[in-house]
């Protein structure tokens, strides 16, 4: 068993960074800790397997949209075995100033809605009035389509009618056209031409 100890410095702080370092060392199945430092570095320490400890240092050394490790200083010795997880190690301070970082963030958040509130309610007092009349013009429309489907069934009674009355004109038609057939055959054998 071997046990890495690395100051990790750069972009580290306030950036997520120990939280990355835990998710890692647990994927890894390592024991240890994550700490901040007075002096602006972040302190790991991990144990376990000589091939996977080696693996999780190259891993430290993150960069990304906000994490930027600048320099790992790190060393190896024998495990302690005196981890049984990983953690992270906070100080007295740490939360104190990650709520008062908040709350100053919070502030100018609540500035700037307050600002966009300011421009923006006057366009969307203007906009209630345009859609208030968008939808008396909308109730319009549809009291117009309700009237051009009622006379679309009207219409397509009014065919459906016309398709009746034209074949029963129709079938008149060929039984007249059939009886007048008849009796010309009638007449053409009686007068031996057929």
């Amino acid at each position: 068993m071997m046990r890495l100890t690395a100051y990790v410095s750069g972009r580290v702080r306030w950036v997520g960074y120990r939280a990355k370092i835990i998710s890692m060392a647990h994927s890894f199945g390592l024991v240890g800790l994550v700490q901040n430092r007075p002096d602006g570095r972040v302190l790991v320490i991990a144990e376990g397997e000589k091939e996977t400890v080696e693996k999780f240092e190259s891993a430290i050394k993150i960069e990304n949209a906000l994490i930027n490790v600048e320099n790992v200083d790190a060393s190896y010795t024998h495990a302690s075995g005196e981890f049984s997880v990983f953690r992270k190690i906070t100080g007295p301070d740490e939360i104190g100033e990650r709520l008062d970082d908040g709350i100053e963030i919070l502030k100018y958040m609540m500035l700037g809605i307050n600002k966009l509130i300011a421009i923006t309610e006057p366009g969307f007092d203007g906009l209630n009035s345009k859609m208030d009349s968008f939808n008396v013009k909308m109730d319009g429309l549809n009291c117009r389509m309700d009237k051009m489907l009622d006379k679309q069934d009207d219409t397509i009674d009014e065919i459906k009618g016309l398709r009746r009355d034209l074949t029963g004109h129709m079938d008149q038609r060929f039984e007249y056209i059939e009886s007048e057939l008849a009796e010309i055959k009638s007449a053409l054998r009686v007068k031996g031409i057929i």
